[in-house]
């Protein structure tokens, strides 16, 4: 008799072959040992219910009794593949499958991963974005990441989603000072990133979106002349009119910029500007009719040290009065006043995708303390989900339902039907992988069950 206990890895053990089918754009960069254990940690991330730690990943799939664990754990801290080799291939496939024309709306947010430990020695102490709000401040322990999402339109999911394709560590301030290195602050990671992204996405327009930590002078004045800027603006910005012309016989320097504007907050308050009323049909992620006063204008953009940038900026005011007045800015002074603020509200799709990535693919349950360990292993969850995503694309057609109850009317997908559609894949692969000949008669072996058993037992 078959001993239930009995985990050991057998020929049937083997990473379903529609795994190996979907990871098999990144088969290049890996050597053959690397690139099967690399097969046995994604499944393992997918299917665990708990913690994405490797032990976690490898008593999922089946080898809780392999004695060359260690080759797992080496993996992330030790084997030599490029995370920004398979980033950008990463953002290729995106890009191919969910953008093929038109501009690329990029999205742009940090998060915190909140670990305690000495030996992490890249985190810091942060201000906590979830506890805190306008009156308690929440410090939190952690890892700063910046990441970037391509925002687009997902078929099945019917709505804009977040998809991570870049995600950066970005050190504390003790960090850099222990290593001798200068201190780089979220912009300038930023800036690298945003130009990194438009060398791997070259003749495509693109558009970064994000909040106003990132309506920084020198992260615009970086940019090349395809790419734009939509962040957040502040009420007292200094904006400026154009220079006069020059005069032909002058010898003195040219002007950079004008006669300053008046401060956005008096255009606000002043009773003879103009508004138009606006409808948005997508508000912050929901499907809704959203009425809304707007004015706009351009301006130059300047503060000493960096070169005056044209914007475009957009006043919106709430005819209700129920939300306070905001303020938007694009570095392409030509675009829509209307499309400008259709574009940065999808960057709430951002909050989100952080949201499930911890709640369905346990981002920040991960142990690694190896510096190059925590270097990969968050960037890859995040990069999973990505994938996942896109995976789930030829899983949920239309005869497939959200997973409802009698007490939950859901009617659309969200991205836990998603991963749920994956699971069922690969959950179905392994155990019908060596049915008999007779597909009426299913012997589904007794270590599979008590796997499978073992992770519902184990799920918290």
């Amino acid at each position: 008799m078959t001993d239930h206990n009995d985990n050991r890895v057998g020929p049937g053990d083997a990473v379903p072959h529609i795994l190996r089918q979907w990871l098999s754009p990144f088969r290049f960069w890996f050597t053959a040992p690397s690139w099967d254990h690399l097969l046995v940690l994604v499944m393992g991330a997918i299917l665990s219910p708990g913690k994405r730690t490797v032990t976690a990943c490898l008593r999922i799939t089946g080898r809780a009794e392999a004695s060359n664990f260690a080759v797992y754990h080496q993996l992330l801290n030790r084997a030599r593949w490029n995370p920004r080799t398979l980033a950008s291939r990463l953002l290729s496939i995106v890009v191919a499958s969910l953008v093929p024309d038109g501009p690329i709306v990029i999205g742009m947010d940090d998060t915190i991963e909140r670990r305690w430990g000495p030996r992490i020695a890249a985190r810091g102490i942060y201000r906590d974005p979830v506890r805190s709000s306008h009156g308690h401040f929440v410090k939190a322990s952690g890892l700063r990441w910046l990441s970037l999402m391509i925002l687009a339109p997902v078929p099945w999911a019917k709505c804009i989603k977040a998809l991570p394709v870049l995600t950066l560590l970005c050190p504390s301030e003790r960090y850099d000072q222990k290593k001798g290195q200068k201190h780089k602050l979220l912009t300038d990671w930023a800036r690298q990133g945003l130009l990194q992204l438009c060398r791997w996405v070259p003749g495509r327009d693109l558009i970064f979106v994000g909040d106003s930590s990132f309506a920084v002078h020198a992260l615009a004045a970086a940019l090349p002349d395809r790419a734009t800027l939509i962040t957040r603006l502040r009420l007292d910005a200094s904006l400026f009119a154009p220079p006069d012309q020059r005069h032909e016989h002058t010898r003195s320097r040219p002007a950079q910029k004008g006669m300053p504007l008046p401060k956005l907050r008096s255009v606000l308050n002043n009773p003879r500007t103009s508004w138009q009323r606006v409808i948005a049909s997508i508000w912050y992620g929901r499907q809704t009719d959203k009425c809304l006063d707007i004015t706009s204008g351009t301006g130059l953009w300047y503060r000493r040290g960096t070169p005056p940038r044209p914007i475009r900026w957009v006043l919106v005011r709430d005819p209700k009065g129920r939300r306070e007045p905001q303020a938007f800015m694009s570095t392409n002074t030509d675009l829509d006043p209307t499309k400008i603020i259709a574009f940065f509200v999808r960057r709430w799709q951002i909050e989100v995708t952080f949201g499930e990535t911890r709640a369905h693919l346990g981002v920040e349950t991960q142990r690694q303390w190896n510096d190059n360990a925590i270097m990969r292993t968050t960037p890859s969850l995040l990069a999973l989900y990505s994938l996942v995503t896109l995976w789930a694309g030829d899983l949920l057609g239309q005869n497939t339902q959200p997973y409802a109850a009698a007490w939950y009317k859901k009617t659309e997908f969200t991205f836990s039907d998603a991963i749920g559609a994956v699971r069922l894949v690969l959950w179905s692969d392994d155990l019908y992988r060596h049915c008999p000949s007779n597909p009426d008669m299913h012997k589904i072996p007794p270590s599979r069950l008590f796997r499978m058993a073992e992770a519902l037992c184990f799920a918290a």
